[in-house]
């Protein structure tokens, strides 16, 4: 069974935000939402730094679903509308979804957004790959990993468009997939490991 998951080189991410663009245009994205952002280790807001000089930290950290093995999301959502894919992908079915926001208020990462009644776009048409999810107003969106794309043999977008390459992508049980690749001989870390969710996003530090 495909085990999918994404791995982030934090000595190469130099916080470009090129990640963020690629997948609110892959995505079809509405008005104020973002699926992904770039953090840093010591502040949520983009481009702060940490520490006391001289010893300041500047490492970045992009942020989107986690697409976790035990997701909160999924264990509180009451329509199951929250899932695991078989391949190890956290989707929403907006079609079960009622949009009480109980996996917003669940999930530790803060990477879910409820659309509005009605999604406004910066455009008056459609702009994606051609198989961008719908929008629907009142339901939950997050990071699908762009399903749409991986079941077509394809990659995420944000880890397509990465100029600095700090991202793997792959079958994390599949010891020679570019993502089990990219952690051999590394350190690793979750964010937020202590929430216990066990993210399939892994973080090279």
């Amino acid at each position: 069974m495909t085990r999918y998951g994404m791995v982030i080189d934090t000595k190469r991410c130099f916080g470009c935000q090129t990640c963020a663009v690629a997948c609110k245009t892959t995505n079809n994205l509405p008005k104020g939402t973002r699926w992904n952002h770039i953090a840093t280790s010591a502040s949520a807001e983009v481009d702060c730094g940490g520490g006391t000089f001289p010893s300041i930290d500047m490492t970045y950290l992009p942020i989107s679903c986690q697409h976790c093995a035990k997701p909160a999301c999924v264990e509180v959502c009451p329509t199951g509308a929250s899932y695991r894919s078989d391949e190890g992908v956290v989707l929403v079915n907006a079609e079960a979804c009622i949009g009480c926001k109980a996996c917003i208020a669940a999930c530790p990462y803060d990477v879910r957004v409820l659309n509005d009644d009605e999604p406004a776009y910066y455009l008056d048409f459609a702009i994606g790959d051609g198989a961008e999810p719908d929008h629907v107003g009142g339901t939950v969106d997050k990071c699908n990993f762009c399903y749409q794309r991986i079941m077509n043999g394809g990659q995420p977008a944000c880890m397509e468009l990465c100029p600095g390459r700090a991202r793997y992508w792959g079958d994390l049980d599949d010891p020679q997939s570019d993502a089990s690749q990219a952690l051999e001989g590394r350190q690793t870390m979750h964010y937020l490991d202590a929430e216990g969710t066990e993210p399939t996003t892994l973080y090279l530090v």
